[in-house]
């Protein structure tokens, strides 16, 4: 899955759990992107089985969508603190670099960094 799909799998997750219902103008507003360029990637998570669209227009997560999510957000989280934390930059730094991070670490680097947090 390329970085923009887990980023909006990520965000969908983000505003389920603050808002309880999500729809792509939700996601358009929250990631400042066009709604054509939402309903664009929505179709193809849909395509790909990591959401469903009911009636209306509620964006749910599948258990392959929520699988993927949870794992990108917890990657977000965790790297967010380690920067804060061991690397001692800001916390916005932490946060825009954390959301780039998530995307390329391999998963032996992130379960070593993971183990050494848990310290």
């Amino acid at each position: 899955m390329y970085e923009s799909g887990e980023n909006y799998l990520e965000t969908i997750l983000v505003l389920g759990n603050r808002n309880g219902n999500v729809r792509s103008i939700d996601v358009a507003r929250e990631l400042n992107f066009s709604k054509p360029s939402v309903s664009r990637a929505m179709s193809i998570l849909k395509e790909d089985g990591y959401i469903e669209i009911d009636t209306n227009g509620s964006i749910l997560l599948t258990d392959k969508g929520r699988k993927k999510a949870n794992s990108i957000y917890e990657r977000h989280k965790l790297l967010t603190k380690f920067l804060i934390d061991v690397a001692k930059v800001s916390e916005e730094l932490a946060e825009e670099d954390a959301c780039k991070m998530e995307h390329i670490i391999s998963e032996e680097v992130f379960s070593g960094i993971k183990e050494f947090m848990k310290k």
